[in-house]
């Protein structure tokens, strides 16, 4: 007999919970805030170029909004670019022979470089109008977010535990279905970390991305980024501090509606027989989960998912007879068309550099690269000395990963160059040596791509392992040589990689300083491509760029990808 609830209760169902009410806020606060700030994408270019900025408090607010948005957007760019080329590099040994050493070479290019490059082809999009300007700076924001989101990405791809993988055959899954059931969820919680790295590494060059100059091009896009810069220009401290507090309001922001449900989310991810015991919560996350009007508009997109996991795209019965000569024949196709592209574009740079270089341009860049290796290896040293103790103490402790997450945050996404007036007033007055002293500004923002990875790789220690460690009473120096380091190791080579191409990167900002019309030089690659961008010489901007991709790549391969390989095979988990 079928027992049927009260008509009160059935009504109740029908009535929007305090959930639906709370998700409806959000949903329609980003929805007005979204339409707000896309208005201005008709507005004319020149109602944003020259110096018509003003430092008026009550624009501050607008200005954060705007950026915010366009964090956000580069963000999902990034996330729908790592998906693709980091699994398309982990899945197929053939593209990834030239995928990976791309990617190096993509972080190994400063902003700027970009920006010289792209700008003019993103303002031809929409001749006349915002609207290009916007696409350039959300480029420009993609490129200091989406290379260590990749990288993170691939190296969990390629450390996925074998016995997963045999599960997934075994239950009859695809190899889309094995992806996202199987290999995303795994990747998801280092994914998770390099996602709030890479905002942060999106505020740190946020100045360069909307305070757009290269040449005759002076663009200055409203938002947190334009007002820095012209508060710099302007000597004015109580502006600097207000785009601050502006900044640390919408990093909490991200932090309590997107960042914190997501690590609160990733915790289900965990490899172990055991939960954590301490587990992240989110009130935002219980919001999400309990509201009936999210559920209603993602359940088309859920089922749509599950629909695939059951799709088999036909092979008409010829896949097997021809996959061994489809293999010969595809690698040599391959190579082929790559030796070809490889052979135009060596003649291409031939007649880029014979026009207008001569070999004494090509020996000043590469002697300035040394100069900046040395700072990036150094600094590097001394970033990981100090800061993978501390990522392994915080991460095997979930509820101080809380605490240290939010503060880390702010601090990856403080802008080095609010702290430009205080160093070159400390230089000018104590006389002290620019090629010494403006060199920790280039780690002051990447330096965290160390800590964020090491933390991520902590709390993704299996509970197994810390108990047999406690079991059999290893302490001391022995624990962190037998478990701590090597349960971390493939985390912090993924987070030193990003973090030494983001040392270069910062190189362009961190070399030459600015407060008013004092600027000071340090010497080095960075400051070479800085000042080509600022005098609009672009085939030395160039120049600057492929010898500083270079250098990246030549140490790579030398220290970073043996590591790499070293950390695959010896300290996965299997």
């Amino acid at each position: 007999m079928k027992i049927l609830p009260p008509v009160s209760v059935e009504a109740r169902r029908l009535l929007p919970s305090r959930w639906d009410l709370l998700a409806a806020i959000l949903v329609l606060g980003f929805i007005i805030a979204f339409a707000d700030a896309s208005r201005y994408l008709v507005h004319p270019l020149s109602s944003i170029t020259g110096h018509g900025l003003t430092l008026n408090p009550w624009d501050l607010p607008g200005y954060a909004l705007r950026t915010g948005l366009r964090m956000l957007i580069a963000l999902g760019v990034s996330l729908a670019f790592t998906f693709t080329y980091a699994t398309w590099a982990a899945k197929s040994p053939r593209a990834g022979s030239l995928l990976v050493p791309l990617l190096d070479i993509l972080q190994s290019v400063p902003i700027l470089g970009f920006l010289s490059v792209t700008v003019v082809w993103f303002l031809s999009l929409t001749p006349g109008y915002v609207f290009g300007a916007e696409l350039a700076c959300v480029f420009a924001i993609f490129t200091g977010q989406a290379w260590n989101m990749a990288f993170s990405f691939y190296q969990s791809l390629r450390t996925v535990p074998p016995e997963l993988e045999e599960a997934g055959r075994m239950f009859g899954l695809n190899a889309w279905a094995r992806f996202w059931r199987i290999e995303a969820p795994y990747a998801t919680p280092p994914l998770i970390w390099n996602m709030m790295m890479s905002m942060s590494g999106g505020w740190f060059f946020v100045t360069v991305a909307e305070a757009i100059s290269v040449g005759d091009t002076n663009i200055a896009l409203p938002g947190i980024g334009s007002w820095i810069a012209v508060a710099i220009a302007q000597k004015n401290l109580p502006a600097i501090f207000m785009a601050i507090v502006a900044m640390l309001v919408v990093i909490l922001v991200y932090d309590q509606l997107m960042f914190r449900p997501l690590v609160a989310w990733a915790d289900r991810f965990r490899i172990g027989n055991e939960q954590s015991g301490d587990q992240p919560q989110s009130w935002a996350l219980t919001v999400y989960r309990r509201s009936r009007l999210l559920d209603l508009m993602t359940k088309p997109f859920d089922q749509m998912m599950r629909w695939s996991y059951y799709w088999h795209p036909p092979h008409f019965g010829i896949k097997a007879a021809t996959r061994d000569y489809d293999s010969r024949l595809a690698d040599l196709l391959w190579y082929v068309i790559l030796g070809l592209i490889g052979a135009y574009g060596a003649y291409r740079i031939y007649e880029f550099a014979h026009a207008s270089l001569a070999w004494s341009d090509l020996a000043q860049a590469v002697g300035l690269g040394m100069i900046t290796l040395v700072r990036v290896m150094v600094l590097i040293a001394l970033a990981s000395v100090i800061w993978t103790p501390i990522g392994v103490y915080v991460g095997l402790r979930p509820r101080l990963t809380r605490i240290v997450q939010p503060v880390a945050q702010f601090l990856a996404a403080f802008p080095a160059n609010i702290l430009f007036p205080l160093v070159v007033s400390m230089i000018v007055i104590f006389d002290l040596n620019p090629d010494i002293w403006l060199s920790p500004l280039m780690i002051l923002g990447t330096q965290w791509y160390i800590l964020f990875n090491v933390i991520a790789g902590a709390s993704a220690m299996p509970a197994e392992l810390q108990d047999a460690a406690d079991n059999f009473g290893v302490k001391g120096w022995l624990w962190w040589k037998r478990v701590a380091l090597p349960a971390v190791f493939p985390y912090y080579v993924t987070g030193a990689i990003t973090a030494s191409g983001g040392a270069w990167n910062a190189s362009v900002l961190a070399e030459v300083a600015s407060w008013g019309t004092k600027t000071l030089h340090a010497h080095g690659l960075g400051a070479y491509v800085a000042d080509a961008t600022l005098k609009g010489d672009f085939h030395r901007v160039v120049l600057g760029i492929a010898v500083m991709s270079f250098f990246v790549v030549v140490v790579n391969r030398i220290l970073w990808r043996p590591l790499y390989w070293f950390a695959e095979r010896k300290f996965r988990l299997t």
